[in-house]
């Protein structure tokens, strides 16, 4: 709630901070842990269960990579039939999903290998739903969201589609919904139910960062806190991609590279006259401890993430130069989770939700809406 006492623009000095960003700043200095489960309107039930079948982790069915190869084996088989390569030249991991979309769109061998390998997904995909809700943390899930990017294609959508369809036929009560916002945005305006109330009302923005095994993704998140007190409009009005994998650098280059990426974006909320709070919200794959550690599920990025000698938020702070006057904080928590967090104004309908993201890995967290509370 904005502060009935708040000074004006006209009469606050530019140079000194307002009394309101000085209570904000000093909740900076009293931020809670890292990895928080338990916010003011939702509870985070549980994230990165790795459970296993068959000696495999679970989630590695229904993963990006997981559809690749499937469409690869399919692939094999229309090739052997017809004895061409419905696909052309190019290796199955390096066709890209809007090139696969226009060989869907026309009818014959590739169209045929595609729509085999998305209804093995299909069937892959309801059945890891199935198996996570069995699990305690999702007892009760009655939607799921499925994030990363392969639902922004015709292929992955249409396999998402065929799952749900999959688990209506076997009478599973829960439904499957894609992710309101892009892939590339989810992960980064999910920060705005992280970052503390007193700096989300004294600032226009954020800084927020998603890192995953193939892309790091930086940007500028407006909340429009005072518009939508739901944050429902909170947009990225500026992001950068990095496709990392691709340059194979080391841990601490990559953390340098985001660095960079964030002061790029600094100036240019400084031209745009958008004043960013001292706060950036990470997103990485694992299990996120409450001092900033990572204890595992890293196995998708570069080098060794989960070493006592390593502190991505500390790390990060450090190449970074001061916002607004005020000590930044880097709040850690996993990607998984953030990136369902964003979907939290859509789903106030149901009491039990979680989020899939399907990605080099296939993410996951499940959560518990909270009753509001009365002033």
């Amino acid at each position: 709630m904005a502060d009935k006492h708040e000074e004006s623009e006209d009469n606050r000095s530019k140079n000194t901070p307002s009394e309101r960003e000085q209570r904000a700043q000093l909740q900076l200095a009293t931020l809670g842990p890292h990895g928080e489960l338990e916010l003011p309107s939702v509870t985070i039930d549980g994230y990165s269960l790795e459970l296993r079948e068959d000696g495999q982790f679970i989630g590695d069915t229904a993963s990006r990579t997981a559809f690749r190869k499937m469409l690869q084996a399919w692939r094999e088989v229309f090739t052997d039939m017809a004895g061409k390569d419905p696909l052309g030249a190019k290796p199955t991991q390096d066709i890209g999903k809007h090139r696969l979309d226009e060989l869907l769109e026309k009818d014959g061998p590739a169209a045929a290998a595609i729509r085999a390998a998305q209804e093995d997904y299909a069937l892959q995909l309801s059945h890891v739903v199935q198996r996570f809700l069995k699990e305690k943390t999702w007892k009760g899930v009655k939607r799921v969201i499925v994030g990363g990017g392969f639902h922004q294609s015709e292929v992955g959508e249409g396999a998402i589609e065929r799952a749900a369809e999959l688990l209506a036929a076997d009478k599973v009560a829960v439904e499957l919904r894609t992710l309101h916002h892009h892939a590339d945005e989810g992960g980064l305006i999910g920060w705005v139910h992280l970052a503390p109330t007193a700096l989300l009302q004294s600032y226009d923005a954020i800084l927020a960062v998603d890192i995953g095994g193939t892309n790091a993704r930086c940007g500028i998140v407006l909340t429009h806190l005072h518009k939508t007190p739901d944050m429902s409009r909170a947009e990225v009005v500026r992001r950068d991609k990095w496709s990392h994998a691709g340059d194979e650098p080391k841990r601490d280059e990559l953390v340098e590279g985001i660095a960079a990426m964030l002061e790029q974006l600094l100036e240019y909320a400084e031209k745009k006259g958008i004043r960013v709070a001292p706060f950036i919200g990470v997103a990485c794959p694992g299990l996120i401890c409450e001092d900033g550690s990572i204890a595992g599920g890293t196995q998708n990025l570069p080098g060794n993430w989960e070493s006592t000698r390593f502190h991505l938020p500390r790390d990060l702070a450090e190449r970074l130069p001061t916002i607004s006057g005020g000590r930044t904080q880097v709040c850690l928590h996993n990607d998984a989770v953030v990136q369902g967090l964003s979907e939290l104004p859509f789903t106030q309908d149901v009491k039990r939700w979680a989020v899939l993201t399907v990605g080099t890995g296939l993410g996951n967290a499940s959560y518990t809406n909270r009753e509001p509370t009365l002033d």
